[in-house]
């Protein structure tokens, strides 16, 4: 986290946090994706979280990185959830294959891929291209094999090592953890325990625990391009007002959807247009709380 965004989660009151923040989720194993975003939830209810969201389904022996956003930071989800991710697995071949045999046809799947979602997906069953841009041997133990791949989001994993196991007479996949999702790291993720102490120190009015969970919404700014608006602008923002060019102070990004800011404080989403002197419109305002009913 940068220096700006630790200066948010130290100085902004919790309620501000709590209101617009991420937690970067580690998932154990057993539980469903939503199950652990209704946790977390169910956990800060009394702290004014109404509602969760996750970045992205883990099936529910897998664990990892699982990104859950609180109240107003749901509204992100979409611009977080189409970032490629990265998983450690392990894999079991069915016959003896040399390494080199393995390495090789390994290799044939990275770049762009065709992929049919599995029996058991929720979403419709036809393919899908997807790109793999990693897809490696981290270490070999006879029949297991632990990998790495590093995908394009809506890639399946499992469905990767049933198709490579039907060039080299068979594998399955033994275990599998998301170890990246976008810029959400495993090395800076919290366990469902780790929050259960965060919120028995905040009982004796201990609060940095929690703080140092929340990640401020305002690091959507890693993900997308971000510019400054004037001050006397913010509220003409906040009541719905497309962004004019009297109301930006730098250039527009040459991206289509860019996030607007005053100083560090996140004011909207916007999406490009070119009617004369709007030059974009707000796919996401984000209003203080004082000024917003939930």
């Amino acid at each position: 986290m940068d220096t700006e965004l630790d200066t948010i989660q130290k100085t902004r009151s919790l309620k501000e946090l709590l209101e617009f923040s991420i937690l970067n989720i580690d998932k154990p194993s057993g539980p469903t994706s939503f199950y652990t975003s209704d946790f977390v939830r169910k956990k800060l209810k009394s702290l004014g979280v109404k509602k969760t969201s996750h970045f992205g389904t883990l099936d529910p022996m897998v664990t990892g990185v699982l990104p859950v956003a609180l109240n107003r930071a749901c509204r992100l989800t979409g611009f977080f959830m189409k970032k490629d991710k990265t998983y450690t697995g392990i894999m079991r071949l069915h016959e003896d294959v040399s390494e080199e045999k393995l390495k090789n046809e390994m290799r044939r799947f990275i770049g762009k891929i065709m992929q049919k979602p599995p029996v058991k997906s929720r979403v419709k069953r036809v393919e899908r291209e997807r790109e793999v841009k990693r897809f490696e041997i981290l270490e070999r133990e006879g029949k297991d094999v632990l990998f790495l791949s590093e995908v394009e989001a809506g890639t399946y994993i499992r469905k990767l090592i049933d198709d490579l196991g039907r060039k080299i007479g068979g594998a399955h996949m033994l275990e599998l953890r998301r170890a990246k999702a976008g810029i959400f790291n495993e090395s800076e993720s919290f366990t469902l325990y780790q929050l259960d102490e965060a919120l028995e120190a905040l009982n004796t009015g201990d609060e940095s625990k929690l703080r140092k969970m929340l990640i401020p919404g305002e690091i959507v700014s890693a993900i997308m391009p971000a510019i400054q608006i004037k001050e006397k602008s913010v509220q003409l923002i906040f009541t719905g007002k497309p962004l004019m060019k009297s109301d930006i102070l730098e250039s527009l990004p040459s991206k289509e959807i860019f996030a607007v800011f005053h100083l560090d404080r996140f004011i909207a989403i916007m999406r490009k247009s070119d009617e004369k002197e709007i030059i974009a419109r707000p796919e996401f305002v984000y209003v203080k709380i004082e000024n917003h009913k939930l």
